[in-house]
């Protein structure tokens, strides 16, 4: 039996070093299976230290990161801003044939913000059972099943569902979304694939500004209340690559100790992509269409229910040259609507649980930019060298999509539409490289908004200049 506290409590003190020679606390076994075999290698280090079965997976990560920020674009925040954040995962899956089951630790932690951070949720939840589930395997393949192949699974989970844009697991950020409820998918043979959901998606906690700031441990929680629910299709070899099609609904209601905005969200969409390639052209194009009801605010008095009429597209265009350093040049325009503030309607987009960073640049401390009242176009520079380091720098410039609603995720607002729909120029950069591939990763960006009319002039934008952040990632993957 793995003692999980104990390996916890070893994981934190290596990530909290944060230095290499902290190794010599790992256990010798353990050492010596990040040297093994490539057979070896494959199966896991930390599974292969403990001498697990092959039908039982166990895999931990630990990453530690500092960043630092400048020229806040949140009201009432710290104008600059230092964290060190924390996360350590522990994972494990059991395979017993046509049964699954599994589970996984995520402990999330910050130290060293302003009293006036902008931290949140989204960095804080420590010791967290985020993952706790059962599935049974459809249609194996290797049993005579001629019709495809499937599972269905219950309980407490994390999933990616399409470009990730409207469901994802966080990779960047802290803390990660998770859902309790039912996923089933289904393969065909000729791998088209449908998956379908309902689930009831976790509440992190604390929530409160003192339990967030001291890593305050507090079970999340998931209630009937918040229903997220849905179904996606994804069909290959159609127009020149894959397509997929999806519908997704999100209901909200007022909870004791809980005021929401009563979202009845129904969104629909389709994605149309070709994945990057050495030498080929590829491209990227999805758009989604937002209905139902939601009110304005979270206030009690505020009872008026709004019809929704929103939005979002991305476009993107890219060709992989055929070089020794592998470069990828690409367009991209993303386009999400905001609120034009008409009597009884409501025209924001809402992301549901997407991830931007892939798209927008780092989260966390930074984060102006998201799938909201946005028009921007950019053009994006990687590069990949080799399969130990890669690197990219983007530029996309950004405005506001309605001039009377909040800018993107700054909060910035000019309700009279004066200030102008120019937000500004974004610039980012990230490099990545492996000193031990496929184990020990440095992961290290910067990006800089450099605000324009609305982000200067908007009655409640701060006076603090260009927003700048820059961050440094060590991840270690056992």
């Amino acid at each position: 039996m793995v003692n999980l506290s104990r390996l916890g409590q070893k994981q934190l003190y290596l990530t909290g070093n944060h230095e290499l020679t902290t190794f010599r606390f790992l256990p010798p076994a353990l050492l010596l299976a990040l040297a093994a075999t490539p057979a070896a290698a494959e199966r896991g280090p930390l599974a292969t230290a403990l001498g697990a079965p092959d039908n039982l997976t166990i895999t931990a990560g630990m990453r530690t990161r500092f960043e630092a920020f400048d020229g806040q674009f949140r009201r009432g925040r710290a104008n600059s801003d230092e964290m060190l954040s924390l996360k350590t995962t522990l994972a494990a899956e059991y395979d017993g044939g046509d049964v699954f089951l599994g589970g996984e630790i995520w402990d999330a932690r910050t130290y060293g913000q302003d009293r006036l951070s902008s931290a949140g949720t989204g960095e804080v939840n420590a010791l967290e059972l985020i993952q706790a589930y059962v599935g049974v395997k459809l249609g194996d393949q290797s049993k005579g099943a001629k019709s495809g192949h499937g599972k269905v699974m219950a309980g407490r989970f994390t999933l990616d569902i399409g470009s990730r844009r409207l469901v994802s697991r966080q990779r960047y950020r802290n803390n990660t979304n998770a859902y309790t409820g039912v996923l089933a998918d289904w393969t065909t043979t000729g791998n088209s694939k449908l998956q379908l959901l309902w689930s009831m998606p976790q509440i992190r906690l604390p929530e409160d500004a003192n339990g967030i700031r001291n890593d305050g441990v507090e079970w999340d929680q998931e209630t009937t209340d918040l229903q997220f629910f849905g179904a996606h299709l994804t069909v290959p070899k159609m127009l020149g690559g894959v397509v997929e099609t999806y519908g997704f609904g999100l209901i909200e209601k007022d909870s004791p100790g809980r005021l929401t905005k009563n979202r009845r969200l129904w969104t629909v969409g389709a994605r149309a992509f070709r994945k990057p390639a050495k030498g080929k052209w590829d491209h990227d194009v999805e758009a989604a269409y937002q209905l139902g009801k939601v009110r304005r605010t979270t206030a009690v008095a505020d009872r008026t229910d709004l019809d929704v009429d929103a939005w979002f597209a991305h476009a993107e265009f890219g060709y992989g040259f055929a070089t020794k350093l592998k470069p990828r040049l690409s367009l991209h325009m993303d386009v999400a609507s905001g609120d034009k503030r008409k009597p009884g309607k409501f025209g924001r987009f809402d992301t549901l649980y997407g991830a931007r960073r892939f798209e927008f640049g780092p989260t966390s401390l930074y984060g102006p930019l998201g799938r909201a009242n946005i028009v921007s176009p950019g053009v994006r520079v990687d590069i990949t060298p080799s399969k130990t380091w890669d690197a990219f720098v983007m530029a996309r410039a950004a405005w506001a999509e309605s001039r009377r609603d909040s800018f993107s995720q700054t909060g910035v607002v000019d309700a009279q539409g004066r200030s102008g729909r120019f937000g500004g120029y974004q610039v980012e950069t990230r490099v990545r490289y492996w000193i031990v591939p496929e184990r020990l990763q440095i992961d290290s960006g910067a990006a800089w908004l450099a605000k324009s009319s609305l982000l200067k002039n908007a009655p409640n934008a701060p006076a603090t200049g260009d927003s700048k952040v820059f961050y440094f990632d060590l991840i270690l993957s056992i």
